[in-house]
């Protein structure tokens, strides 16, 4: 709630965060304090920098920036009001600035839920003057007064296809140079910035990042929730540091909009997580996406998917070939089995440029078709699930021709095309009628209860159809009806579970696993490159989301088998590979890893990521993810090892001092490995590479 102290300042928050306001000369607010109660950390007047930053044509063309420039528009916008609420379990704090000039209202909507030390932000104007004007830019969080940059350390994290995931620090100095600001009486220009395009919002780095002060036990991760561009920059300012998140920009992006009198624009969200260090600071984010996601029973219940894609069939299902694996899941364990690409395919010139119809290929199932197939899944115990493509038809399917071209992407009134597919633009209601037809015959008349919706092209910068000032409006557009479409599936289909997965990670972004029940961490095929990936997918989404591929063969030896089963036990499992193939010993192998597995996902749901060796290099040797369950008395810790010394200590300072019960519980042979607890950390010994131990530390006493 808030708490006025002057007429030129204020104060709201809660237990875990509180958060400081003042008004300068000029009338614009600014947040001067951004920090957990007992905390000191206040930024100067002079650092402080006003609420919102917006660019429009007329007004400061471009991209500005705080970091050197006071002509942006946010000098512009005045504190007006302010008003405060709480409810459903969150603290509210809605600030209203006002343009008299342009007539522009900028209303910042703070959130952050209770007890939990993370602050949510977005902006919406309106236009309440007499013209129309263009917005070029509108920040969706801003904060300055952070430490300088000598005392800043800076996380990102590189997200490529089969390389998701990556995170890199360094100093923050190395990239804000030291300019000499005090003999040149000027900030510095440069800065930290990274942004994401098109319609892959996570291909190249994570739409997050952190700052860890050296020494001063203190941590801020951040999030960008875009499902289209978006941008995050750090720089220097006024001896110190600042932070500003964005969505698309007309710079980065080719993103505009015109507001005529009376109309509205908001901006996407942006989080801001504080903590003592990275680990807390990530665990925070963990929490705060908990509270932010669309309810499901999947995110308690955690069943074990398998799905016949990943170095199995690889996208060519027939009922020969499903029947057998059908089978052997079901022994194995498993409690959904999904049909991956393919079992629409009924073209011998191949299927890629020829989706969009989604109805089952008699050749592929001859005999009762794909029906026969589902049933048989439903009689084995499971519940189907099938791969589906929603926002692609292909250039040669009859969809294509059945559609009007304002169902698509296009420029210029041209209908895109990329990669032998066109993008239909969800915005319209034949798009949109499409697929709900589509779901609802898989859904609701053949009882498929998974979806696995999948993306596989990228289309850079965006659509312009009539309406659109610029292509990344478009792409945003689009992108924000795709999940306004996607929730109304789920309303109307509420057992429904739904994979997001996009060539692996390539759209791992906030907006859309809040509303998604699971996300795909990566396609990686070699169970030796997926240890670092899984390791580190916690940073970008809750453990109970996250589907980590297990996929065992037949040619595997034990310790590969329990190696790619272990990997996945911290996550959500994500069983493949021919199972149908293996030997008793084997299957046996797969059976006590799910049944290991079972046992720990009630706490999997509940508990707080963190990483005791750091967070995983590419090439690292060892490699360590922890989750802590509320109450400190249990906590889980998969290591890998893939090289080095067969022996490693691990501390695990968040446990330090106490007395812990240290159990192997993968692999169930003594010989894997073994653990101990010494007070502060454990000592793990692997002797064989490669290798992998999930362990479970319970309190004694």
């Amino acid at each position: 709630m808030a708490s006025n102290q002057r007429e030129d300042e204020f104060t709201w928050g809660h237990q875990a965060l509180r958060a400081g306001f003042a008004i300068a000369a000029d009338g614009t607010l600014r947040l001067v304090r951004l920090a957990h109660p007992d905390d000191d950390l206040h930024a100067a007047p002079h650092s402080a920098l006003p609420l919102v930053e917006l660019t429009a044509l007329g007004h400061g063309s471009g991209w500005s920036g705080p970091r050197f420039t006071g002509t942006a528009f946010g000098a512009r916008l005045a504190y007006r009001t302010h008003r405060t609420e709480r409810r459903d379990g969150w603290e509210w704090l809605t600030v209203v600035l006002h343009d008299p000039d342009t007539g522009l209202t900028a209303f910042v909507e703070l959130a952050s839920p209770t007890g939990v030390s993370v602050l949510r932000s977005r902006v919406r104007l309106r236009n309440e003057g007499r013209v129309p004007v263009v917005v070029q830019s509108v920040s969706s969080l801003l904060l300055g007064g952070l430490p300088g940059p000598d005392a800043l350390d800076v996380h990102r994290a590189r997200n490529d296809w089969l390389a998701e995931c990556r995170w890199h620090a360094e100093p923050l100095r190395a990239a804000v140079a030291d300019i000499h600001v005090d003999a040149h009486q000027h900030d510095s220009r440069a800065a930290l910035a990274l942004t994401g395009r098109g319609s892959w919002p996570t291909d190249g780095h994570l739409a997050m990042g952190a700052l860890t002060e050296r020494g001063g036990g203190r941590a801020w991760a951040w999030q960008v929730e875009s499902p289209a561009g978006w941008r995050w920059d750090v720089g220097e300012r006024a001896h110190g540091s600042y932070l500003a998140l964005n969505g698309p920009t007309d710079a980065e992006h080719q993103w505009r909009v015109r507001l005529a009198p009376g109309e509205e624009f908001t901006t996407v969200y942006g989080a801001l997580a504080l903590g003592s260090d990275l680990d807390t600071a990530m665990g925070a984010l963990t929490s705060y996406r908990r509270a932010i996601r669309r309810p499901h029973p999947d995110h308690t219940a955690l069943p074990v998917v398998f799905n016949d894609y990943m170095n199995t069939l690889m996208g060519d299902p027939t009922t020969a070939k499903l029947l057998p694996l059908i089978d052997a899941a079901a022994d194995a364990g498993a409690e959904y089995f999904c049909i991956d690409s393919g079992w629409y395919d009924d073209d011998t010139r191949g299927w890629w440029d020829s989706v969009g119809a989604w109805q089952p290929s008699p050749r592929r199932f001859p005999d009762g078709g794909i029906r026969a197939v589902l049933d048989r899944i439903r009689e084995r115990g499971m519940v189907p699930g099938l791969w589906l493509e929603p926002e692609v038809v292909g250039v040669r399917s009859p969809v294509a021709a059945e559609l009007p071209d304002e169902a698509f992407f296009q420029r210029d009134g041209v209908r895109l095309a990329e990669q032998g597919r066109h993008q239909l633009d969800l915005r319209n209601p034949a798009a949109r009628a499409h697929l709900d037809k589509t779901v609802d015959r898989i859904v609701g008349d053949w009882g498929v209860g998974y979806l696995k919706l999948d993306y596989n092209i990228v289309v850079d910068p965006g659509t312009q159809a009539p309406g659109d000032l610029a292509p990344g409006a478009g792409l945003l557009g689009h992108a924000h009806a795709y999940l306004d479409w996607l929730s109304g599936v789920l309303d109307r289909h509420p057992g429904l579970v739904v994979e997001n997965c996009a060539s692996g990670g390539m759209r791992m972004d906030g907006a859309t696993l809040a509303v998604a029940q699971l996300q795909s961490t990566s396609d990686q095929q070699d169970p030796l490159r997926y240890p670092p990936i899984a390791a580190a997918a916690p940073t970008a989404v809750p453990p109970e989301q996250g589907a980590v591929w297990a996929y065992p063969q037949p040619g595997f030896d034990d310790d590969l088998i329990t190696t790619t089963l272990g990997g996945a036990l911290l996550g959500r499992i994500h069983l493949s590979g021919h199972l149908d193939r293996m030997s008793d010993h084997q299957l046996a192998l797969v059976r006590d890893a799910v049944a290991v597995y079972k046992s720990i996902r009630g706490d999997l749901a509940r508990a707080l990521p963190f990483w005791p060796l750091g967070l995983p290099g590419w090439t690292d040797e060892w490699l360590a993810l922890g989750l802590k369950v509320p109450g400190d008395r249990t906590a889980y810790l998969s290591v890998w090892r893939r090289g080095g010394p067969a022996e490693l200590r691990v501390p695990v300072r968040q446990l330090a001092g106490r007395t812990f019960r240290a159990d192997v519980l993968h692999p169930s042979s003594a010989e894997a490995g073994r653990a101990l607890w010494d007070g502060d950390g454990l000592t793990v010994s692997v002797p064989r590479t490669p290798g992998a131990l999930l362990i479970r530390l319970t309190q004694d006493g």
